[in-house]
């Protein structure tokens, strides 16, 4: 009788990574400038061209964050003053949206689970043609983060809590132009 061949143990393949998992590379404030900005070559050659934002009778804002009670507090303004409210509660679903949707202005939140809001910022950056206008709130208080996100070209940084009057200005200021190239503008704390 042939000896009983021992049951072989196969090891679980991890699942493949998507193509959209493989980009989140440190874009960190401790990343390097010219990482973070850039991207490689090949990635910009690759990106996709977004369009310029189309004229449209109210512009579109796209809110990109976690916080619920956040978000329906700054929908609830901006609605009532005219604009039309996209929503995304964490950093992919905001990069889906705004490639989607062609926002006029993005507001994004720093920290979000999925993707933060400074992964999401440069790779707005990086893959569209046209800019985006975008705005980054944050709880943060320290300036190596505002500085991050001024070099990748951010439009406003507004610190956590702030006055809905402070957003609104921010959101009329950006979109005060529309349509055209996005405004140099000063940063303010």
């Amino acid at each position: 009788m042939p000896a009983p061949k021992k049951a072989k143990r196969v090891a679980a393949k991890k699942p493949a990574k998507p193509a959209d998992a493989m980009e989140q590379e440190d874009v960190s404030p401790t990343a390097s400038p010219a990482r973070a900005a850039a991207g490689s070559p090949a990635k910009r050659a690759a990106a996709k061209p977004a369009a310029a934002p189309v004229p449209r009778e109210r512009p579109r804002v796209l809110l990109v964050d976690d916080d619920e009670e956040i978000v329906e507090s700054m929908r609830a303004v901006l609605e009532s003053k005219g604009f039309e409210i996209l929503v995304a509660r964490d950093g992919n679903q905001g990069l889906l949206m705004a490639e989607k949707e062609n926002p006029d202005l993005v507001v994004l939140d720093m920290m979000m689970p999925k993707r933060s809001g400074f992964l999401v910022l440069e790779r707005l950056r990086r893959t569209r043609t046209v800019p985006i206008r975008v705005i980054m709130i944050t709880a943060n208080e320290g300036s190596r983060h505002k500085a991050y996100a001024e070099m990748l070209g951010v439009d406003d940084y507004i610190r956590k809590p702030f006055a809905m009057d402070r957003l609104l200005a921010s959101v009329q200021r950006l979109l005060s132009d529309l349509p055209g190239d996005a405004p140099a503008s000063p940063i303010h704390a």
